[in-house]
């Protein structure tokens, strides 16, 4: 049985939960298909990898740059001078290795972990995967807190991997590790299950130090195999990624000279699925001179190399709120040629298989070159790394907005009495809106959920094209049985499942 990992205990992860329950509806289309556009949100960085942010923080995003080993941080809006975190002095960046995965724990908000994955050393060195903290400063981690979970030899200095992902309904780190490199992985390594290399592994990283085994990993107990690993046969994953919703696994892998592919692994997989390499590429046998005899999966995509492809460039299924349209749509590119596409799985069939690199050229000069990641924000929006420095958002063309705001008529209220608070929601679009939106209850200092229905709503409602439209709680103080103190209200406009569009907030003080 998959364990159910404990979620984090704030305001927006609370809210997110309930946003499961509460059945929403999405934004009326426009006629005609959805188009797209992407907008630059930071400029300025050196060779940024990957781009992601903590669970619940919906004012920052975090980006990782490959050779200056910094994490980086945009902060509404505005990337900070100082970085969030500088281990330049222990990073080998060579080509290909350096500072190349970055994953916040699901609890980041108690703990301040967080994990990363980086190569060190001389020559080909090793691959670090280590844990630090946040410091008491949240734009700043501590960089003296690192933890290493996993150090092991590379022996070439190419086909490291570097993802880090927790799963989304399981709470274990997903960790994936490249063939060793070279051409044709002579070591025979990713067929090979006594070594991690070639290989997603799955490790708990609450229940041990430095890490325990999960105890359904799929070889627990198999005699010469490492009991960490999750799926094997594979060349150079770049990148994986689970569905937010689903928990399903989406694994891009770079083919060798003819073939690149993306493999997709259900949520409810009980693992050890064996990719094939470097028996087949893609869908074609390689080199079947090596350990072939077990049973392999073919890949759900591929395409070869042709018109300038080289090297895929795995992303993310989309399950933002800006996009409704979108949802379930996987994206990806290739990082030589610059194209980008996205396509439907519903785990069976391909469909919806869309050439996006038109639609998604910034414009005003902008380009998006050599896209070496995609990345989420913790609204599930979607970006795009351009190696060349930039970071892209992918959005709408006809730019949506809905936002909520709470208009409380004081802040102090007696305890006993009733009192009317407003919501007010604003559509600012050019579309008709379908919106659902909440009211929650908080006990601060630490945003502890009351564990309460909802205050209000979950209502669901249309909004014409650029208008506001009122909605009024009546509210008995305290709305929860306690002491007197302070309070908190928070008003969310959700999309079903679970995915937060906009929030307001505000502070109030019951006394006796």
């Amino acid at each position: 049985m998959r364990r159910t990992h404990t979620r984090p205990t704030t305001a927006l992860a609370a809210l997110a939960a309930l946003a499961v329950a509460a059945m929403g509806t999405r934004p009326a289309a426009a006629d005609g298909p959805l188009q797209l556009t992407t907008v630059r949100v930071a400029s300025g960085l050196f060779r940024p990898l990957f781009v992601t942010a903590p669970p619940g923080d919906l004012d920052r995003i975090f980006i990782v740059e490959q050779h200056e080993g910094r994490i980086r941080i945009v902060k509404n809006g505005a990337l900070l001078a100082t970085a969030f975190l500088n281990i330049k002095a222990k990073i080998n960046n060579s080509d290909e290795q350096g500072f190349l995965g970055l994953a916040f724990h699901p609890n980041y908000a108690q703990n301040g972990f967080f994990y990363v994955n980086y190569t060190t050393g001389s020559g080909a060195g090793r691959t670090h995967v280590s844990r630090y903290q946040v410091s008491g400063d949240p734009d700043v981690a501590n960089a003296a807190s690192e933890q290493i979970l996993i150090d092991v030899a590379q022996p070439f200095t190419n086909h490291n991997g570097g993802w880090l992902g927790f799963g989304p309904d399981d709470g274990y780190l997903y960790v994936a590790l490249g063939d060793g490199g070279s051409g044709g992985d002579p070591g025979d390594r990713a067929q090979s299950l006594g070594t991690i290399l070639g290989k997603i592994l799955r490790i708990d990283v609450d229940s041990a130090t430095p890490y325990g085994i999960p105890p359904d990993n799929p070889f627990v107990g198999v005699v010469n195999a490492r009991e960490e690993i999750w799926a094997w046969g594979l060349r150079n994953p770049w990148r994986p990624s689970h569905d937010r919703l689903t928990a399903d696994l989406w694994i891009a892998d770079v083919g060798q000279n003819a073939w690149e592919e993306v493999s997709f692994e259900p949520g409810n997989s009980p693992g050890g699925v064996n990719y094939g390499w470097r028996c087949r590429e893609g869908a074609h046998n390689f080199d079947m001179s090596g350990n072939c005899t077990a049973p392999r999966v073919e890949p759900i995509h591929e395409y070869s190399h042709s018109s300038g492809r080289c090297s895929i460039t795995g992303g993310y299924v989309y399950r933002g709120c800006a996009m409704p349209e979108l949802q379930g749509t996987y994206f990806l590119g290739d990082y030589c040629s610059s194209e980008i596409w996205s396509f439907r799985y519903d785990g069976t069939t391909m469909t919806e298989f869309t050439t996006r690199t038109a639609e998604l050229a910034p414009g005003g000069g902008l380009t998006i070159n050599n896209p070496v990641s995609f990345g989420e924000d913790a609204a599930g929006e979607m970006y795009i790394c351009d190696q060349g420095g930039e970071i892209f958002k992918i959005v709408r063309r006809d730019s949506a907005d809905v936002t909520v705001t709470l208009l409380p008529p004081e802040n102090e209220f007696q305890a006993g009495t009733t009192c009317d608070l407003d919501v007010r929601v604003v559509n600012r679009t050019a579309l008709p809106q379908d919106v659902t939106i909440w009211i929650d209850g908080f006990r601060p200092p630490n945003d502890t959920p009351l564990g309460m229905n909802p205050v209000l709503g979950p209502r669901s409602f249309t909004i014409a094209p650029n208008r506001t439209v009122l909605r009024t709680a009546t509210l008995r103080v305290p709305f929860h049985v306690g002491p007197s103190g302070p309070y908190a209200l928070r008003a969310t406009q959700g999309v079903f499942p679970g995915t937060i569009c906009d929030t307001d907030c505000f502070k109030f003080n019951v006394i006796p």
